[in-house]
């Protein structure tokens, strides 16, 4: 079943989102050489408590910190831990949430640590950030959720990969319902999977975790033995963009972007609903 939201709960979810936003300001500045992805950690966990937020990560299944840290190969849920020291060139994606008054926000990105980086990460993450803004430009009423999908894997598949090649549409992890969970009903693949159908339709209060992933090399991934940290089975580096939004009567509303996604969606021609805190 999929949580249908009202404007009340939505305003919620965009305070939610924009605590996100603020762990997520603080730790880009924060990934530099020499850092560890604990000092990171413990960057979000002093954002969230300055907003009087909760973490949705902490303990969600037993995970054991406030955000996940994932470098170079780690796809996602990479623990945060004082022997992962940040180094000139590495990548991170970082995914982090919170949680106000009952309601959740979640959304990662893709940092540079450093400098120096190869163009084929650096346009690796950008056609990452950019499959994520064109399946958020498909969030509208009448569309249904196999719409956001062929959007996000359109977009990648156009993308000319550098040296050759395709880039690997991560398989098997992807976008999710969110709203008084963090994970909820429906499941979002970021490719489309015929098999599933065109699932529900998106209407007014349907709110969605937009989250492709994407690597220079293979689909494919496995879990290390801690149990959380998830790889690329060939090694091959990868990027993570998520953001959280909200269709509602006036359309999408980005609740984890501080402008609400108004400058991204303004390239896809796509007016975003007014800001309910604003």
């Amino acid at each position: 079943m999929v949580q249908i939201k009202t404007p009340e709960q939505i305003a919620k979810m965009r305070e939610a989102g924009l605590v996100v936003a603020a762990v997520h300001a603080a730790t880009r500045e924060a990934a530099v050489p020499g850092a560890t992805t604990k000092d990171l950690d413990e960057v979000a966990r002093k954002v969230l408590a300055e907003h009087g937020a909760k973490s949705n990560f902490l303990g969600y299944g037993g995970f054991p910190a406030t955000i996940c840290t994932s470098v170079n190969e780690v796809v996602v849920h990479g623990i945060p831990s004082d022997e992962v020291v940040l180094k000139d060139g590495d990548i991170i994606s970082i995914d982090a949430g919170a949680i106000v008054d009952g309601w959740h926000g979640d959304a990662a990105f893709t940092a540079f640590v450093g400098s120096g980086h190869a163009p084929e990460l650096i346009e690796l993450s950008r056609v990452t950030e950019e499959s994520m803004w064109a399946g958020i430009a498909a969030v509208k009423q009448g569309h249904r959720l196999v719409d956001v999908s062929r959007a996000i894997e359109t977009y990648i598949r156009r993308q000319p990969k550098p040296g050759g090649g395709r880039y690997g549409i991560i398989e098997d992890y992807g976008g999710h319902g969110i709203g008084t969970e963090m994970h909820m009903d429906p499941h979002l693949l970021n490719y489309v999977d015929r098999r599933r159908g065109k699932g529900p339709k998106l209407v007014p209060g349907f709110c969605l975790a937009i989250e492709p992933m994407v690597s220079l090399g293979t689909p494919r991934t496995e879990v290390l033995k801690d149990d959380w940290t998830v790889i690329t089975t060939d090694g091959t580096w990868s990027s993570h963009w998520e953001h959280s939004v909200a269709l509602t009567e006036q359309g999408p509303l980005v609740l984890t972007a501080p402008d609400g996604g108004k400058a991204k969606l303004a390239e896809y021609g796509v007016t975003v609903a007014p800001d309910p805190l604003a």
